[in-house]
């Protein structure tokens, strides 16, 4: 399974976190800055855990998914 860099981590955390208090634009620039590499990487990770960036999202927001 390949490894998100530790940039991309934050970047996620920086995005949730920005999602979470309503900061779209925040959030969305976080996102943005993202590698290929990486996302490619979370988005193995999430699927292999059953979830998408939406339900995250949704989580993060405290809205039903």
């Amino acid at each position: 399974m390949a490894t998100p860099s530790l940039m991309a981590a934050a970047e996620l955390r920086t995005a949730l976190e920005a999602h979470a208090r309503g900061d779209l634009p925040a959030a969305i620039g976080a996102l943005m800055s993202i590698d290929t590499a990486s996302w490619q990487a979370i988005e193995e990770r999430l699927r292999s855990l059953g979830a998408a960036l939406p339900a995250l999202l949704a989580t993060a927001r405290g809205e039903a998914a």
